[in-house]
């Protein structure tokens, strides 16, 4: 019986910033396995690419930290987006090639992947894919069993027209509530531009005053805090994203709260 996770890199940017690690048991009831903590890493978690030209093609590096040979399978599917982020379509694309496509990475072995685009070079507007890196199961000896638990690592690959550049912009702000019903700023990015941009490749401040109209709060979040916090905050041509930033405010809305917000963008500089 096998079961599969999968991680992503959080947009959606992941907290360890471009590296992907799991601690955990791949497998229970193998032999050699049990009670072992066993690791693999994938790095970058996000990669650009053009559509011609020498910035055609990255490589993704997967590293098997595991005490047996790890069989990985890379897959690539396009992606949609709307306010609430990035939806995949589950159908394979033939925009990228991944060469290998699927390899046995040895314990304590590096394992890299080209990643290349090869679809339309006059592209008109930015596409974003994951490139889904499986960990494929293992044959087992004739007359056992296990459970296998096989995880799956999705690396955002976005390919940009030549020549393009982003153009984000608050288009909202608001005081929102976290799981715990606790204010925080929320925020509404739009990209009016054909090429996709990262809120994390710039500076957003958040200001909130009271009923009176006075400051009782203010601070400004530079790029790689928003990165660690947020994650990358992709925006997609088009796009308006909705964000809540996970930063507790003194006030609620209904204490006479209000929230103003400014975002100055590095990208293009």
């Amino acid at each position: 019986m096998t079961r599969s996770k999968t991680f992503r890199g959080r947009l959606l940017g992941a907290a360890c910033a471009g590296l992907l690690a799991l601690a955990g048991l791949a497998a229970q009831g193998a032999p050699g396995l049990g009670g072992s903590a066993l690791a693999m890493t994938v790095q970058p978690v996000v990669i650009d690419l053009k559509p011609t030209g020498r910035g055609m093609s990255q490589i993704v590096t997967v590293q098997n930290t595991f005490a047996n040979p790890l069989p990985v399978e890379l897959r690539a599917e396009e992606l949609s987006f709307d306010e609430k982020g990035a939806h995949p379509s589950d159908t394979p694309t033939n925009d990228l090639l991944i060469f290998p496509p699927q390899a046995v990475i040895q314990p304590g072995e590096t394992q890299s992947f080209r990643i290349q685009w090869v679809g339309d070079p006059a592209l008109a507007q930015s596409k974003h894919y994951y490139v889904t890196v499986a960990q494929m199961p293992v044959k087992l000896p004739e007359g056992q069993s296990a459970i296998q638990i096989l995880y799956n690592f999705q690396v955002l690959a976005s390919v940009a027209p030549s020549g393009g550049k982003p153009a984000l912009a608050l288009s909202k702000s608001e005081i929102g509530a976290d799981a715990d019903g606790k204010p925080v700023p929320v925020v509404y990015v739009a990209n009016t531009s054909n090429t996709h941009g990262y809120l994390s490749r710039g500076k957003l401040k958040i200001i909130e005053k009271d009923a009176a109209g006075k400051a009782v709060f203010s601070r400004t979040i530079p790029g790689p805090e928003i990165q660690q916090t947020i994650g990358f905050g992709l925006i997609a041509p088009g796009q308006t994203r909705r964000i809540a930033v996970p930063i507790e405010l003194p006030l609620t809305a209904a204490a006479g709260g209000s929230l103003e917000a400014q975002f100055s963008s590095d990208e293009g500089r």
